[in-house]
């Protein structure tokens, strides 16, 4: 709600004040990402994974209706949040599947291919253009995809516009615990997380899956067109985490 007051009294005359913005609230969210990655694991039934998907998806849609009657972006500031959170239990959830590193390499790779083929051609084609149509003339209730999309304070926006989907999210938790758990240092501003919680590490976490997702956003803004954040996330984490593991190599044979 700050930067959104903040965000008023600026324009989009350049691209480097909706990049700051951006920026800072993706750093801030990546903070909320520390205590995720210390999580402990539990074996759970499927009936509990079926009874939080119905609650969370229910406050999901429960927010975004109070968004709609709401004049202030509070609701919508809300409803990111709770996706936010969704999102990170379901990137945590995702990761504990991974067994060995090397499944990331398939994973990446179909994931990609069918977030083109969905841009190029399928149904996220339709739902960026009927998102599109909205935000410039919003008139009668947002489209359904809406209450998916996490939104953030803009400059020269009259409230919050959508930024990413809560799937490209997913994938950030996601890429973010692979690397914790297999001791991958994705962190580009500190050391990595390892022990138990360390509260130094809030204020100074970065994961390369941030970065990823900003450079995605940017080049959507920058390009004009609706750009999907997947296939750069999973691309850049891959690279990473190939240029980690090759540095590591190299270190241990010059010791």
């Amino acid at each position: 709600m700050a930067l959104w007051f903040a965000a008023e009294r600026f324009s989009l005359t350049s691209v480097w004040w909706p990049a700051l913005f951006v920026f800072v609230q993706l750093y801030l969210a990546a903070q909320t990402l520390v205590p995720v990655l210390f999580m402990e694991s539990e074996k759970r039934s499927r009936g509990f994974y079926l009874f939080w998907v119905l609650v969370l998806g229910g406050l999901v849609w429960l927010v975004n209706q109070l968004a709609v009657i709401d004049a202030w972006p509070l609701s919508e500031s809300l409803a990111s949040g709770v996706l936010l959170f969704s999102g990170s239990l379901i990137g945590i959830a995702l990761a504990r599947y991974v067994k060995r590193l090397w499944e990331v390499l398939p994973l990446c790779l179909v994931m990609m291919l069918a977030d083109f083929y969905s841009w190029a051609a399928g149904p996220t084609a339709e739902f960026a253009r009927k998102i599109e149509t909205y935000y410039l003339d919003p008139v009668g209730p947002p489209p359904l995809i809406d209450m998916v999309l996490v939104k953030f304070s803009y400059p020269g926006a009259p409230g919050l516009v959508p930024v990413f989907g809560v799937s490209d999210w997913i994938m950030v938790v996601f890429f973010a615990v692979v690397a914790r758990r297999f001791g991958i240092n994705d962190n580009l501003i500190g050391s990595p997380p390892s022990g138990h919680y360390p509260d130094r590490l809030c204020g100074r976490y970065l994961p390369i899956s941030i970065v990823a997702l900003f450079l995605a956003i940017m080049l959507a803004h920058v390009s004009g067109s609706f750009i999907p954040a997947l296939p750069v996330i999973a691309l850049m984490v891959v690279v990473f985490y190939l240029v980690r593991a090759l540095s590591e190599k190299l270190l241990k044979r010059k010791n």
